[in-house]
């Protein structure tokens, strides 16, 4: 399985990005998909995941503002960055879970509820 992300970059506070995620070798349509997130010195936190069916979970620090979806046709997932802050600044890493639901419904943003990684893509916002 390989995970490829893209569309980081560097953006002004209250801008906004779109992060693709390309999958291959995966059953994209029975897995669950999320992103995450980590800055220097922190550890990675979960920023939004979708299963299956397309239910989303997202972390208490960007509902409102970012928006994950997924397209069955072309194997890529998404997320919408809106009203971007100097606290977003991270690498920003696509994950896959061979499995078309999760755990349980609070596991979405959990890392070990993933089997596979991609390399990421920074994400720089300037206040």
């Amino acid at each position: 399985v390989q995970l490829l992300e893209s569309g980081g970059g560097s953006v002004q506070s209250g801008g906004s990005l779109r992060l693709s995620c390309a999958a291959s070798r995966l059953t994209y349509s029975r897995a669950c998909l999320g992103w995450f997130r980590q800055a220097p010195g922190k550890e990675r936190e979960g920023v939004a995941g979708i299963e299956s069916d397309g239910t989303p979970t997202y972390a208490d620090s960007v509902k409102g503002r970012f928006t994950i979806s997924r397209d069955k046709a072309k194997n890529i997932l998404y997320l919408q960055m809106t009203s971007l802050r100097p606290e977003d600044t991270a690498m920003y890493y696509c994950a896959a879970r061979e499995a078309p639901y999760y755990s349980h419904s609070t596991y979405a943003l959990r890392l070990r509820e993933y089997d596979y990684w991609g390399q990421g893509t920074q994400v720089t916002v300037s206040s």
